[in-house]
């Protein structure tokens, strides 16, 4: 499926929605952003109804989120709070079988972890799990 989003992960600082203060009270934090593509999420609603379509084009969908919480603390906070939530407010919607996971404890870098549940005991089996690399090349 072709997707016109460009192929920057976020855009840049200066074309964000909003410009941020160093810190943010969770309480004033705006609505989930509508504006220009470059700072949404996906390019149209998407409804992922199945654990192939979730492992299929899940990782790029959070890669950009992911991406984003590095310069947008408001969405930091946001999907911090609510993974699930605000991928919803932002077009995308999982399964209810799917759980994300936003962790950020005694790790280095934040990580998104995926995971499907398995029948109504408290059993789960991770899908995928994301965070960013710094990598230098020459």
């Amino acid at each position: 499926m072709a997707f016109s989003l460009s192929r920057a992960l976020v855009p840049l600082t200066s074309r964000l929605p909003v410009r941020w203060t160093r810190w943010i009270e969770p309480a004033r934090l705006p609505p989930p952003y509508r504006g220009p593509v470059a700072a949404q999420l996906v390019q149209e609603e998407t409804f992922l109804r199945n654990r192939a379509q979730v492992e299929r084009r899940l990782p790029d969908i959070l890669g950009r989120a992911l991406a984003r919480i590095w310069i947008d603390p408001g969405f930091r906070i946001r999907f911090g709070d609510d993974p699930k939530g605000t991928l919803a407010d932002y077009g995308v919607h999982l399964p209810e079988t799917i759980e994300v996971e936003f962790e950020t404890a005694g790790l280095r870098r934040p990580q998104v972890v995926v995971y499907e549940q398995l029948g109504a005991r408290d059993k789960r089996r991770r899908l995928l799990y994301l965070q960013l690399v710094m990598v230098a090349g020459r």
